[in-house]
């Protein structure tokens, strides 16, 4: 495969992901841990399907280290994530969740030899502002302010920067392990659900739309196509492609019927792709943070 052909398979995982809000808003009545549990496991069989088709299942080993820390980052996320969705308008918990790509700057910049600078504290303000926007928002709308699902929204984008910033000293690691990994989380998430849920048995055809959406697209294949496009394909290229994703997935929300467009919405989404560049550029930045949003196998 050629590089150019590797970077547009990463930017098919980027697309992908744009429609994560649309498909968790449309699972609906499914409880959160349950959404996990389905989704995961519809997306961990894909992963190992294409391996077995490309005669690589035997490479579907993951390290007990990096099985750990996919549990923390994957299951930790998602479950926060889909919450948020659930608890709080999805425009709003879908931008502050797009905290992370600017979160990774920041605790890549802490790490020894990162070097916290004066534009990673700018671009920190900035994101900080657009949050403080969408709660302010919704407190001027009669929604009460801060509402749980922004806390889970923030709680995931911390999760998610973490686990990616730690998941680059896991880059030798097959992908194809990635599957199993994730039918450990569907596991853990059947679990918690069995602990802290009421089941939802009879979904609804569209709640079945989202569920499958979400683990066959930016839970299966979204994945593999970015794993393809951060080992073999313009890795600078994709991580600032990624930046596109919160514009796009709110483009999805607002045609989709489940935002309303608004100045407000509109402005917040500039401003949370603004403060992530604005701390991603410059002397030595670039190549080791787009790394780090590699997702450990």
């Amino acid at each position: 495969m050629t590089s150019r052909t590797a970077t547009a398979t990463g930017l098919v995982a980027i697309l992908l992901w744009s429609t994560l809000a649309l498909f968790t808003a449309m699972s609906g009545r499914v409880p959160a841990f349950q959404l996990v549990a389905m989704t995961f496991v519809i997306g961990g069989l894909f992963i190992l399907a294409i391996a077995a088709a490309r005669g690589r299942l035997h490479l579907a080993r993951p390290t007990p280290a990096s099985f750990l820390l996919g549990l923390y980052g994957p299951f930790g996320d998602s479950a926060l994530y889909y919450a948020a969705v659930k608890t709080a308008p999805p425009a709003e918990a879908n931008l502050i969740h797009y905290l992370w790509p600017l979160l990774i700057v920041l605790f890549a910049a802490l790490l020894p030899g990162g070097g916290l600078k004066l534009r990673h504290l700018a671009g920190a303000l900035i994101g900080l502002s657009a949050t403080a926007m969408l709660i302010s928002g919704s407190l001027g709308a009669g929604g009460g302010g801060i509402q749980l699902g922004h806390v889970l929204a923030a709680l995931g984008a911390f999760v998610w920067a973490s686990y990616s910033v730690v998941s680059r000293r896991f880059a030798g690691v097959p992908s194809e392990s990635l599957g199993v990994t994730m039918l450990g989380c569907a596991v853990a998430a059947l679990a918690c659900h069995l602990a802290f849920e009421q089941s939802l048995w009879t979904p609804s055809l569209v709640e079945w739309g989202g569920v499958l959406g979400l683990g066959l697209g930016a839970t299966g294949l979204a994945f593999v196509c970015w794993d393809i496009g951060m080992k073999q394909g313009d890795v600078s290229l994709l991580g600032v492609a990624s930046y596109a994703a919160p514009v796009l997935s709110t483009i999805v929300l607002v045609l989709a019927g489940y935002a309303a467009a608004s100045w407000l919405l509109a402005l917040a989404c500039v401003l949370i792709v603004v403060g992530a560049l604005v701390a991603s550029f410059g002397p030595g930045a670039g190549r080791p943070l787009q790394r780090s949003r590699t997702r450990v196998s």
